[in-house]
């Protein structure tokens, strides 16, 4: 009896080609770094940075009624919302967004160093002054004649706001910076030439000085 020797077409196995490539792994240029996305990298370059610059968008948000009033910086340039000026007293309730508008740019900013005096007791009141950063004492006369502290105010409050209505108004006590300070003041020829250009902040800021509740 003979043995057949033809191959067996009914192979159970790989052959020793395809088990080979099967084996070995295909090896790319890599494609990711960190999670940039593969086709990304594919359509742009990609530019090793360890440092740069950037901006993050930021609401502009306030609180109305709180007593105190919200600055926005640039830099070192400060500038007052101009709605927040209605936490003054004499401003309260006026809706007139043009004339605040106009009124907050006539704001002049400046700095005090720890120990200078911003307002002096007996002096006119000319300006209303508004504290940006920082912290001040209310300085007045004690019982027996000497200096005696009467408060402290810091970011968001104010002082000098009786000059918006009346002009022989005078410091009753002295404001002198604790901190290093930035205030924006307000004075009182910028503000009577803004009552002379608006009838509205006029006749509001009469009613106020007639009845102030």
């Amino acid at each position: 009896m003979t043995e057949s020797t033809m191959p067996n077409d009914n192979r159970l196995s790989l052959s020793t080609r395809a088990a080979r490539n099967l084996a070995t792994t295909t090896k790319t240029p890599p494609q990711m770094q960190e999670i940039t996305s593969r086709h990304l990298l594919r359509v742009l370059p990609w530019i090793e940075a360890v440092g740069g610059a950037y901006r993050v968008n930021r609401r502009l948000t306030y609180q109305m009624a709180d007593g105190r009033v919200t600055f926005v910086s640039t830099g070192a340039d400060v500038r007052v919302i101009s709605a927040e000026l209605c936490e003054l007293p004499a401003l309260r309730g006026f809706d007139d967004a043009d004339v605040l508008a106009a009124m907050a740019d006539l704001f002049t900013q400046r700095e005090y160093e720890a120990g200078q005096v911003i307002a002096e007791a007996g002096a006119p009141m000319d300006e209303v002054v508004l504290l940006a950063h920082g912290k001040v004492d209310k300085l007045g006369q004690g019982a027996y004649g000497n200096e005696t502290l009467l408060g402290v105010l810091a970011d968001g409050e104010y002082v000098g706001e009786q000059m918006l209505v009346n002009a022989d108004a005078r410091w009753e006590w002295t404001v002198k910076a604790v901190t290093p300070c930035t205030v924006l003041a307000l004075g009182r020829q910028e503000f009577e030439r803004l009552l002379t250009l608006s009838d509205g902040l006029r006749e509001h800021v009469q009613a106020y000085n007639e009845d102030p509740d």
